[in-house]
């Protein structure tokens, strides 16, 4: 990849952050791909990225910008984190580019090990979007589920069943839970009724444990600066997952899926695979045998046994390819788009016709 490339997906994440409720963030990025330049080892890393630097590529940006929220929360480099939201400084863009520029020669060692890898967001207010699709799945075949989640990072989505819900006129999840996710509902409102998980389990190839520190403060840098009330619902989670274990495997998900979905039926339980802005990360050989799997199993479910496939990705073109909530189920094979929505889960548009319907 060439340095216009990278400039170029820098300049995309500040369009998206910026559009996406982070204008601070979308600073940080814009400024970076205006400015940097070769003279700190971090800016011939970041000129000279060997990959795919874009967000549906590596995802170098947020890469970057994770680091520099870490150190800004660490309080490590004061004029940094004066400059970052809640404080009030870097007012003018001189004076936050030379902090950046500052940092990036000045904490070299603490901001260079946060471009090896991806970012994981955990972002829980896609839950809203996957509780609609388990309200419909409950609607539909009156039977407990059980959900596996794939690139399910720290499993805080794994646990949807555990948060509160208000989704348009419909209640739905955990009454007084400590987290309540109340999204900006466009259209008919989803089924009411009670959603039962009897088994749970997930894979990535870099499961977080959000019970440790550590790891927690990591998945708190990952959300862009400024936005307070995602913070906050992302606290929440990892608060209830202290109190709900999920298993999480480190493994490839097309061998962990051959290896822990049977193609047999499974009577009584209504099986669902779910995954959230993860699929297109995967290698094409790798969504090849996902979906063979989960038609294999999909083939051989009966009404006493259905299988369901429950995914929240991006269709379409361009930065704006609003993600879509859409549901797969068997017998029978029928594919719906539920809803589209907002990436992180801000508001949700139901495109159900009638929802008892779904």
């Amino acid at each position: 990849m060439s340095e216009t490339e990278v400039r170029a997906a820098f300049a995309k994440q500040a369009a998206i952050c910026t559009a996406s409720g982070a204008p601070f963030t979308g600073r940080v990025c814009g400024l970076i791909g205006e400015r940097l330049d070769r003279s700190s080892a971090i800016g011939r890393r970041l000129l000279d990225w060997p990959g795919n630097p874009s967000h549906e590529g590596d995802a170098l940006p947020l890469r970057l910008a994770g680091g520099l929220h870490a150190l800004a929360r660490s309080g490590a480099d004061a004029a940094l984190t004066e400059a970052y939201p809640p404080n009030a400084g870097g007012e003018n863009d001189a004076q936050l580019w030379e902090i950046l520029a500052g940092c990036l020669v000045s904490q070299m060692a603490l901001l260079d090990p946060w471009l090896d890898g991806p970012p994981q967001t955990n972002e829980v207010g896609r839950s809203g979007g996957l509780i609609a699709g388990l309200l419909v799945l409950s609607a539909r075949f009156g039977l407990p589920l059980a959900l596996y989640e794939l690139g399910a990072s720290a499993g805080l989505n794994t646990r949807l069943d555990r948060y509160a819900y208000r989704l348009g006129e419909t209640e739905a999840g955990e009454a007084g839970s400590p987290l309540r996710l109340t999204p900006d509902w466009r259209g008919a409102s989803p089924p009411a009724g009670a959603v039962r998980v009897v088994r749970r389990a997930g894979v990535d190839r870099h499961p977080l444990d959000p019970t440790d520190p550590a790891t927690a403060e990591r998945l708190s840098a990952y959300v862009w600066a400024g936005q307070g009330e995602r913070l906050a619902r992302l606290q929440a989670a990892v608060e209830i997952a202290r109190t709900t274990p999920v298993r999480l495997d480190q493994a490839d998900a097309a061998d962990w899926l051959d290896a822990e979905l049977a193609v047999e039926p499974e009577p009584g339980v209504c099986r669902v695979i779910l995954h959230t802005i993860a699929f297109q990360y995967f290698p094409p050989e790798v969504q090849a045998r996902v979906r063979a799997r989960i038609e294999a199993a999909g083939e051989a479910a009966t009404v006493e046994a259905p299988m369901a496939w429950l995914s929240y990705e991006a269709e379409g073109a361009g930065f704006e390819r609003w993600p879509v909530l859409r549901l797969k189920t068997w017998p029978g094979g029928e594919d719906q788009g539920l809803a589209r929505g907002h990436p992180h889960g801000a508001w949700y548009e139901w495109l159900a016709q009638r929802s008892e319907e779904a």
